[in-house]
C-alpha cells in the first residue's frame, strides 16, 4: 500500500513539474514577443530566453520532474503510472484559458474526457 501511496505523490510531483515549465516558458514567449524574421535576430531571440531565470526555472523544474519520475518507476509498472502523466493535459488546459485566455472549444473538451477516460480505464 505505502509504495502504491509513493508512486502517486511521484507521478504527481512529475505532472507537477512538468506543467510549471510549461505555464513559464508560454508567459516568458509571450512576454519576448513574436519570433524574429531572420536567422540571427531568432538565434538571439532563442539565447535571450534561454538565459532568463524563469525559463531556466523551467528548465529545473523539466530535471525535477524527471527525478520524479524516476522514483515513480521504482514504486510502480510503467503501464500503470505512464497514463497519469495525461492529467497534465487537463491542468494545461484551464490554466491555459485562465492564465492566457486560450480558447476552450467543444473538441477540447471531448478530447479531455477521453483522455480522463483513458486514464480510469487504464489504472485499473
Amino acid at each position: 500500500m505505502m509504495d502504491r501511496t509513493l508512486a502517486h505523490i511521484f507521478i504527481l510531483l512529475t505532472v507537477l513539474f512538468g506543467f510549471y515549465g510549461q505555464m513559464v516558458l508560454k508567459w516568458q514567449v509571450n512576454l519576448a514577443g513574436p519570433l524574429p524574421a531572420t536567422w540571427p535576430e531568432r538565434a538571439t531571440y532563442v539565447l535571450r530566453l534561454l538565459l532568463n531565470p524563469w525559463v531556466m526555472s523551467s528548465l529545473a523544474g523539466a530535471f525535477l520532474g524527471m527525478v520524479t519520475w524516476m522514483m515513480a518507476l521504482t514504486k510502480a509498472e510503467l503501464s500503470y503510472a505512464y497514463p497519469f502523466t495525461s492529467l497534465s493535459f487537463v491542468l494545461i488546459l484551464v490554466a491555459s484559458a485562465l492564465l492566457f485566455d486560450e480558447a476552450v472549444t467543444p473538441a477540447k473538451l471531448v478530447g479531455l474526457g477521453l483522455i480522463v477516460a483513458g486514464i480510469i480505464v487504464s489504472s485499473r
